[in-house]
């Protein structure tokens, strides 16, 4: 057999890569998908309807499952459907996982086993024995509907998706604690460097709490919602030196016991948080905050509010003013 020389000139071993990085051609080859705020437009969520795995929690056996106390599986699916169209009534897309493992009570709280980026998702490595294997069914689902999976944190690493709050495309929250150590916000943290982030704020996370929406939460492009008496210093300072605002909420029984500030914004100043919270509610509108609520009464019982319950797929891109230089002496 013989080869032209035009068929020689273009074998294997002269082909050249694309010069084109991911993000260009991501939409193209993956799907729609991105996040790098809590805040922009939210339009696509990923959530867990709860299943036959609520049917375990009993009167013995709720604190084995760190629940508050036995839950009524039909109210907490039905509070679950009420979050869920209360998204799509405000033109929110909702995918939910498939084959998820019916011994994982606390697999609903979706915002852990995940964090989303502007080029795919991080799967988390749940802290907890008894979450262990619930982010192989949010892999699959991923896999499924086109969302790149960058990272999956290994090794002696463990990392919660609660434990990030974007800010902007620049500027992320990262905190340690309990549920996030060391070595797996090592992980996301090269994952986030390479991504572009420039500016990572340590938070860590004080005993008491497990996760950063039990603390600290975005309702506006420029306004974080904070329980002080949980926010270090430096954080505080480094916060307020990229221009975020502190609205500081210190109702202690809505915090610890209705998770106010576990809410999700549906876009800058619009938020969903749990009902029961008056005081909480009232500080927010008093700061121009537009305050949607649901009732997740059972739901909460698992210790997971708004937040918990929703991961991002997509959002729109974040939109922020930047701060003033601040002169000598300010």
């Amino acid at each position: 057999m013989t080869y032209s020389n035009k068929q020689v000139k273009v074998q294997g071993e002269r082909w050249f890569p694309s010069d084109k990085i991911f993000s260009e051609e991501m939409k193209d080859l993956w799907g729609d998908w991105y996040c790098d705020s809590e805040t922009g437009k939210l339009k696509t969520v990923l959530m867990h309807r709860p299943g036959k795995e609520l049917d375990h929690i009993t009167y013995d056996n709720f604190l084995d499952y760190r629940f508050r106390g036995p839950i009524n599986a039909e109210i907490a699916r039905r509070e679950h459907d009420e979050l869920a169209a209360l998204y799509r009534n405000h033109g929110v897309k909702v995918h939910y996982i498939d084959n998820q493992r019916e011994d994982r009570p606390n697999a609903l709280f979706m915002r852990d086993l995940m964090l989303m980026t502007p080029e795919g998702a991080i799967i988390s490595r749940p802290a907890s024995a008894s979450r262990r294997g619930e982010e192989k069914a949010v892999a699959r689902t991923l896999a499924a509907l086109g969302v790149p999976i960058i990272k999956t944190i290994n090794g002696d690493g463990y990392f919660e998706g609660a434990n990030v709050l974007w800010i902007d495309r620049e500027n992320v929250v990262l905190g340690t604690g309990s549920r996030t150590n060391e070595a797996g916000a090592a992980q996301v943290e090269a994952e986030l460097r390479n991504l572009g982030v420039k500016n990572i704020i340590h938070v860590p996370i004080p005993y008491g709490s497990i996760h950063l929406d039990g603390f600290m939460c975005m309702a506006d492009s420029n306004k974080m919602v904070v329980f002080p008496w949980h926010l270090p210093y430096d954080a505080a300072r480094k916060l307020q030196d990229i221009g975020i605002e502190l609205i500081e909420a210190d109702h202690i029984s809505e915090i610890k016991e209705g998770m106010a500030l576990n809410f999700v914004a549906l876009e800058p100043g619009k938020i969903i948080m749990p009902s029961g919270n008056p005081e909480t509610k009232k500080l927010l509108e008093s700061h121009g905050i537009d305050v949607l609520e649901a009732e997740l009464n059972e739901l909460m019982k698992g210790w997971g509010a708004v937040h918990c319950t929703t991961a991002s797929l997509k959002r729109e891109p974040a939109e922020r003013t930047q701060p003033a230089v601040k002169k000598g002496g300010e």
